[in-house]
């Protein structure tokens, strides 16, 4: 667990500034999570949905039911995926954003893989259906605080 730095003074978080992360930074903090939210359209419009991921050669993998999720990979939909990490006491945190198609694995072979990776749903339910993000976009931003390096 990461030492908790003081608290900024409430002036000092006016100066806090963002850190634009590099393509590398994004895949290494992506990486380092299991836990996102993925975001899709249905008839409704948008909708977000937390789920249980893996990071596999630069694609984000989540397992699924029947369901919004589902569907937007069965049609090879856009979507976008999002993890992040934020300290209250500091005011300090971060934030990836992956934008690109969904899309259900169902060849034999990657499914053998993908079932032998440390991707284990918290949901209860069946989660049989693996779906895998093709990214477009990779992005990330980091706030720091005043007179603080980078986490």
């Amino acid at each position: 667990m990461a030492a908790t730095m003081p608290a900024p003074a409430a002036g000092d978080r006016r100066r806090a500034r963002w850190q634009e992360l590099t393509r590398s930074e994004c895949f290494e903090l992506l990486a380092s999570e299991h836990l996102g939210r993925v975001a899709v359209i249905d008839e409704r419009g948008p909708v977000m949905f937390p789920v249980n991921f893996v990071l596999d050669r630069h694609t984000v993998v989540f397992r699924t039911g029947a369901g919004a999720k589902l569907s937007a990979a069965s049609l090879h939909r856009r979507v976008s995926f999002e993890v992040d990490r934020a300290d209250p006491a500091t005011h300090a945190g971060w934030s990836v954003l992956v934008r690109g198609e969904a899309v259900e694995v169902t060849d034999q072979a990657e499914l053998a893989r993908l079932r032998a990776l440390p991707l284990e749903a918290w949901a209860p339910g069946a989660r049989g259906h693996y779906v895998r993000i093709l990214p477009a976009a990779v992005t990330g931003r980091r706030i720091v605080a005043p007179g603080r390096a980078p986490a």
